[in-house]
């Protein structure tokens, strides 16, 4: 079982250290506001990556497996969603509270189930990793509970990270903007793949 733990660590770590929607919108989030007033999106980000581990450990993995349909409208309701949380924040000069609101808790609880990257890796984590790990409870432990840790430390790197370019860059409507197009598309990329 060790064996089969580090791999799933390794997998997961690579995963979400890498960039893609959600790490992304976390940097443009650091970037305007600060890793401090970020951090109820974060929290946020974890939360909603629990909830869809737990749904995909119960087999909610297999529905979609099941109902093609389904899963085509989920991936495409989960991009217009991505697009639009980066877009919001497109304004020229945005207002610090404004902005505060739109990267807080409520916004980074949905990132998760609607962004197909994460789709992706909670599948191939299931699927994959998680059947060596033994009992479906010690599965849903292991699984869940690093994705979480994995995700709270990388997430806050990225917003670190972007809240650096903002300091770097103050007030700077292109590195807003970049951040904003970089995002779009990763989500297009991610849509299509």
């Amino acid at each position: 079982m060790t064996e089969a733990y580090v791999a799933l660590l390794g997998f997961i770590i690579v995963m979400v250290g890498t960039p893609g929607p959600a790490n992304l919108i976390v940097m443009l989030g650091g970037a305007q506001i600060g890793l401090r007033r970020c951090a109820g999106f974060i929290i946020g980000l974890v939360c909603g990556k629990i909830l869809l581990n737990v749904l995909f450990g119960l087999g909610f993995g297999l529905v979609l497996a099941q109902q093609d349909w389904l899963a085509q409208l989920l991936k495409f309701i989960s991009a217009a969603y991505m697009i639009y949380l980066a877009a919001k924040s497109w304004n020229d000069r945005p207002q610090i509270e404004t902005t505060a609101r739109q990267f807080d808790f409520r916004h980074g609880v949905i990132v998760h189930p609607l962004n197909p990257k994460a789709w992706v890796m909670v599948i191939l984590a299931w699927s994959n990793f998680a059947p060596a790990l033994g009992t479906l409870d010690t599965q849903l432990i292991l699984v869940v509970s690093s994705f979480a840790l994995v995700q709270l430390l990388f997430h806050s790197l990225w917003c670190a990270a972007g809240q650096w370019l903002g300091v770097t860059m103050r007030g700077s409507q292109r590195l807003t903007r970049g951040l904003i197009i970089l995002t779009v598309g990763v989500v297009v990329w991610a849509l299509v793949i």
